[in-house]
């Protein structure tokens, strides 16, 4: 896959920034995890480095319209925090609430980083209508996205390629090239493990079996799998429906154990509740344990191994699980064109 990297922008060029601003809060509503800023922080400074001015965009949840628990506004004050951690030096900035051309053009006469409101807040991004967003490609002169957790939605601002020249981040770049080996030339056998709450994790089930050498399924999932295939695994779950039970973490650690590639998509049981986080513990040793070439794919999942302590054990982390999937499958996503 051959993606022109950001690093081949011209100097002083007005860009979008598309970024995965989707970060993770707790119950007092504040930031846990701000690892998918840390990511993009290369691409950011290499950006304001060659003097450009950038315009960040993004999402925030899955809102139904405007909706101030899900705005934007914490996560630019955190990424402005990480840019300036001394506050000195400040890069000139500003966020807006609003996705106004006029404002926009205005805001750009005085800031290097103007920082855009939850674009989900309006119907046409996830609607992928071309004429939202279209305005900004008046006022900006090229695109990059280093948004990789969300390069398989076809929304608005990831198809943005299709309308400006367009360029990938730095941690884009390297997660492709990640991905890339597990298509290529993975060793043999590969375990795909699904856990988690999400569904369409499932969407791709059948093709799966036909990149995979065994699929361990966990997590809320064994409620919803229909299939019956030789390669599928799927976990029997305690009384309360929260976590596997001890004979599958057994089956399942006999399978992980003779594994030459292992790839985590989603925590095994219902790990935020200390009763039901067994399954999640036990399974994430296990693959630690292992010399197989390890990766894991998703915030939840990367969560669970980074409260174990056993983050370097493992060999990359994917920003999402959904993305990993459909690039197994498919090799492409709507982030790029064919050619």
């Amino acid at each position: 896959m051959n993606l022109r990297s950001v690093r081949d922008i011209i100097p002083q060029t007005k860009v979008i920034l598309r970024l995965d601003l989707d970060l993770p809060f707790d119950d007092t509503n504040r930031i846990s995890d701000n690892s998918r800023l840390l990511k993009s922080l290369p691409t950011i400074q290499l950006l304001l480095e060659k003097n450009c001015q950038i315009l960040i965009i993004g999402h925030r949840g899955r809102p139904q319209g405007i909706d101030e628990n899900l705005t934007l506004r914490p996560v630019y004050l955190e990424l402005m925090t990480l840019l300036e951690p001394t506050g000195e030096n400040l890069v000139s900035n500003i966020f807006l609430p609003e996705l106004n051309l006029e404002q926009i053009d205005q805001a750009f006469v005085n800031n290097q980083i103007v920082f855009l409101e939850n674009l989900r807040f309006w119907p046409g991004e996830e609607a992928n209508d071309p004429q939202f967003l279209a305005p900004l490609n008046q006022i900006c002169q090229a695109y990059v996205n280093d948004a990789f957790a969300v390069a398989h939605r076809a929304h608005a601002s990831i198809t943005l390629w299709q309308h400006l020249p367009a360029f990938y981040g730095l941690s884009f770049v390297d997660e492709v090239e990640h991905l890339q080996k597990l298509v290529d030339s993975p060793a043999s056998p590969l375990t795909l493990l699904l856990g988690g709450a999400k569904e369409d994790k499932l969407k791709h089930l059948t093709e799966l079996t036909g990149v995979c050498d065994r699929i361990l399924i966990g997590g809320k999932l064994p409620h919803f799998v229909s299939l019956s295939h030789p390669k599928i695994t799927i976990a029997t779950l305690v009384p309360e429906g929260l976590d596997i039970d001890a004979e599958t973490i057994a089956k399942f650690t006999e399978l992980i154990n003779s594994s030459k590639t292992i790839i985590w998509a989603g925590a095994i049981g219902f790990y935020e509740d200390p009763n039901f986080q067994n399954g999640t513990e036990k399974i994430a040793q296990a693959i630690a344990a292992t010399n197989a070439y390890k990766v894991i794919a998703g915030g939840d999942t990367a969560a669970s191994v980074e409260k174990l302590n056993l983050k370097d054990k493992f060999d990359f982390i994917c920003s999402g699980g959904g993305v990993l999937l459909e690039f197994l499958v498919n090799q492409h996503l709507p982030a790029w064109s064919n050619n």
